[in-house]
């Protein structure tokens, strides 16, 4: 059987584009979002930056939410992203797709299939859809849509799926301007890069031909520059403004 191309609905879509495309800031884009999910009998929304494979957690890579932060901390600490098969369908395809978090956990190979059905289950996040995004530097996200209520129609996915790349673009462009008065030198960048992929200092030194000196010097002036505690939370903080893919 093949795959039925998705239908734009122009009237309900293009609402949401033109609201969208005219918010002045991220406040906007949130306030609008969670209107969104509540129009479509959702409980809340999540945009986030594509998690690369060496992520372990997925709180770093989520640029705005109205999920509760007290779920995505216990998702983060059961290590759920490692297994999940929503971020593999999302590192593989670009069409948008329904979950329900039964079936969509059943799939799970790390042995936690019961642990995130109860999260979710837990905070009313059961059934939903995630819709790919991209921006024009290639940066890759997704958008995601939860609740309790009964699976989206086919033009409802198709609503939904029309402003995720307006979104994500447009969330990334506010964090970018944000952060443009404390930009970070490309090496700098270079060094965060590798401590998102689980490198040490003395790994990052030999990979790149610097000392160990030289690479912490350049982890801590951008750990100054983003106003963060500490490497991790600079990456957290990189991630969410686009400057780490």
């Amino acid at each position: 059987m093949t795959e039925q191309p998705i239908v734009i609905a122009p009237r309900t879509s293009l609402r949401w584009v033109r609201r969208f495309t005219e918010a002045g800031s991220e406040q906007d884009i949130t306030r609008l979002l969670a209107e969104m999910a509540g129009e479509y009998g959702f409980r809340g929304y999540l945009l986030a930056v594509l998690p690369a494979s060496t992520a372990t957690e997925l709180l770093p890579h989520v640029l705005v939410t109205n999920w509760p932060a007290e779920m995505l901390r216990s998702y983060d600490e059961a290590g759920l992203i490692l297994g999940s098969p929503v971020i593999r369908h999302l590192r593989g395809s670009t069409n948008p797709f329904a979950f329900d978090v039964v079936g969509t956990n059943h799939a799970r190979v790390d042995g936690k299939t019961e642990i995130a059905i109860n999260l979710f289950r837990q905070y009313g996040l059961s059934r939903g859809a995630y819709f790919p995004a991209h921006n024009p530097l290639g940066q890759r996200g997704a958008l995601a849509f939860a609740g309790d209520r009964p699976p989206l129609a086919h033009m409802e996915m198709a609503e939904l799926n029309a402003i995720a790349n307006l979104v994500f673009t447009r969330v990334v462009e506010f964090r970018a301007e944000a952060n443009a008065l404390v930009p970070l030198s490309g090496r700098e960048i270079e060094c965060l890069s590798w401590v998102s992929a689980g490198k040490t200092s003395i790994e990052i030194s030999g990979i790149l031909g610097l000392s160990e000196y030289t690479v912490n010097h350049y982890l801590n002036r951008a750990t100054r520059k983003l106003e963060a505690v500490n490497r991790v939370q600079a990456v957290a903080k990189a991630i969410r403004a686009g400057l780490l893919t």
